[in-house]
């Protein structure tokens, strides 16, 4: 069987280190910020692997 690309299934707008300081939560700003710019569904989810924050959005809203 031949494996076949596919689109992915979100963009990443922006990556943020999960151990930020105290206090400071930069990916929860950035994705606010992003959908009043027009990105209603730019989200932060978490990436285990790499423990960093990511704000994504959808391909179809890009």
């Amino acid at each position: 069987m031949v494996a076949t690309p596919t689109a992915p299934s979100r963009i990443v707008l922006e990556r943020f280190p999960a151990g930020g300081p105290r206090g400071s939560w930069p990916a929860e700003g950035y994705a606010p910020a992003q959908r009043t710019q027009g990105r209603p569904d730019a989200r932060v989810v978490m990436d285990l692997g790499s423990d960093q924050l990511l704000i994504t959005t959808d391909p179809t809203t890009h």
